[in-house]
């Protein structure tokens, strides 16, 4: 009888000593929620996500990985999208935020995403009844896979569609850190849906668009109106986006006008329009990294999401990290 009553009461006290040693890590949990970590077992967490509302204003909430994960996996990926394609992009998201926790004390997620309830209208409105199982099967089948360059996560940029060929980092930003980010040719994508679209504007427009890094000019000239005539594209980069255009007498990248005039690419030609500025634009995005289009027709003939990766990421490993909770 006394040793039962000695094994009950030592066990008694080895659950309080449980209890007591587990309850701030509990109560922190429970207050704060918690992130993902890049070492531990692969468990369901919270991360940190900034979030911006229709007036304008910004905050920081705490949100379930998983919701996290497929409200941005289904924010890229259009209606009847191929399986393959799914799980390229998901690796690629993946990579994205890992990066970002890994990197910094307090890491906030800044990648747009759609609620739970954002996902389940669109889920609603479409003609493809398995859009959220494929989104669910890519984010469990490449669980925990990330893009690894010289022992550290890869830079994984993507857009939607190319010129024809995607563009060189290098090139873009006179960096040497992603030599896998090169030009890769994209055939495919000129039969993109709006591949090539046609704006026009008032030059006046333009320049007022441009404003911001427009070279001061002389008093004499300070209310010139431009023409035509003082728009000229300059030079290419290999994958044909404009590498430097002039504008008056400033000189600036294509890049620079594209976000200046919201323009669906920097792969774009110049045109008079009657006096007006005819821009016709190939693609849509930046052209660095994968094009989702490109990625999405080699699904279709047969691909798998790691060749699509390797095609686009040639030098990266395709590696797996695993996840946990840690405290915040």
């Amino acid at each position: 009888m006394r040793r039962t009553n000695f094994r009950q009461g030592f066990r008694s006290i080895l659950a309080f000593i449980v209890i007591l040693f587990l309850l701030p890590y509990v109560i922190t949990i429970f207050m704060h929620g918690a992130r993902l970590d890049v070492s531990g077992s692969d468990v369901l967490s919270a991360v940190e996500v900034k979030v911006r509302h229709e007036d304008g204003q910004e905050e920081v909430v705490t949100v379930p990985w998983e919701e996290f994960f497929l409200g941005a996996l289904a924010r890229e990926i259009p209606e009847n999208s191929e399986l393959e394609f799914i799980k390229a992009q998901a690796v690629v998201l993946r990579t994205n935020a890992y990066k970002t926790l890994s990197n910094v004390e307090n890491p906030v997620l800044e990648e747009q995403f759609l609620t739970k309830e954002e996902l389940e209208k669109k889920c609603m409105n479409m003609s493809d009844a398995t859009y959220y199982e494929k989104l669910k099967q890519a984010m469990l089948e490449t669980g925990q896979e990330v893009l690894f360059y010289a022992e550290t996560y890869a830079t994984v940029p993507f857009h939607q569609s190319s010129s024809g060929a995607t563009r060189d980092y290098r090139e873009v930003t006179g960096r040497e850190d992603c030599p896998y980010v090169t030009v890769r040719e994209c055939p495919q994508d000129k039969e993109a849906e709006d591949e090539m679209q046609v704006l026009t504007f008032e030059c006046k427009e333009v320049q007022k668009k441009c404003q911001s890094f427009l070279v001061a000019v002389s008093e004499d000239d300070a209310e010139k109106v431009y023409q035509f005539s003082d728009f000229e594209i300059i030079s290419y980069d290999s994958a044909g986006y404009v590498a430097e255009i002039r504008i008056g007498d400033t000189y600036v990248t294509g890049d620079q006008f594209r976000d200046a005039l919201s323009l669906p690419s920097s792969a774009f030609s110049l045109e008079d329009a009657n006096g007006r500025l005819r821009v016709v634009t190939m693609g849509k995005g930046h052209g660095l990294g994968m094009s989702q289009w490109t990625a999405n027709e080699m699904a279709k003939e047969g691909k798998t999401y790691q060749e699509i990766l390797r095609f686009f990421y040639e030098g990266t490993n395709l590696t797996k990290k695993t996840v946990g909770v840690e405290n915040q």
